[in-house]
């Protein structure tokens, strides 16, 4: 499906519709500092165990000045996380297993657009990378947090992201993400109401 068929689609009211060629422009035309390049390794209902299979429920939280003294490239992180808690308008959450807050399973950082929230970084802990990964499921996890905090605030889970060229296609056939030109990439709310439903039943 592409991005106009959707301004017909049942699931978006009327108010949505003229909106949608609006963010198709928004999104296109606005340039970002990143893209994407972490893999949708497992579309989980939580986060499971690599090792022994095991699920794990999962708290998603506004990052602590604390969990920025662990998040460092010295630390095995890719990004500079503690920089990134500083740009403007600009939230950055941590993903951990429930009951267990202060080992951080990933991350985020995203921005209300007013009417949609953009991604700006996803990575998953370094022991969640490689072959040797810990657990599996995070980067859906995070996604899916997008689209709910997006349809909590009345966007219907729309999601922008700018996404690199050799994921583009990745994300279209895990996440139903719409390739809208350029390296840019929206989830709009049948795609949303999944990873919500998938991660966040109740």
């Amino acid at each position: 499906m592409n991005l106009f068929s959707y301004t017909n689609h049942s699931i978006i009211e009327p108010s949505f519709r003229i909106k949608l060629v609006f963010l198709y422009l928004y999104v296109v035309a606005k340039g970002t500092k990143y893209r994407l390049d972490v893999e949708i390794d497992k579309l989980t209902n939580s986060i499971s165990n690599t090792i022994s299979g095991d699920s794990f429920p999962t708290d998603v939280h506004p990052i602590t000045k604390t969990d920025l003294k662990s998040t460092t490239k010295k630390n095995g992180w890719q990004f500079n996380w503690t920089n990134e808690s500083k740009q403007p308008n600009r939230q950055v959450f941590k993903l951990t297993i429930r009951n267990n807050p202060k080992i951080i399973q990933g991350m985020l950082s995203i921005s209300d657009y007013g009417d949609h929230y953009y991604l700006h970084l996803i990575e998953s802990a370094p022991f969640n990378l490689g072959k040797n990964k810990l657990y599996e499921g995070v980067p859906g996890n995070l996604f899916a947090f997008s689209c709910k905090i997006s349809w909590d605030k009345g966007y219907q889970g729309f999601v922008s992201f700018t996404s690199k060229t050799k994921l583009i296609e990745h994300y279209e056939r895990t996440l139903g993400a719409i390739h809208v030109g350029g390296h840019k990439m929206i989830i709009f709310p049948k795609e949303a109401l999944i990873l919500i439903k998938k991660y966040f039943p109740t």
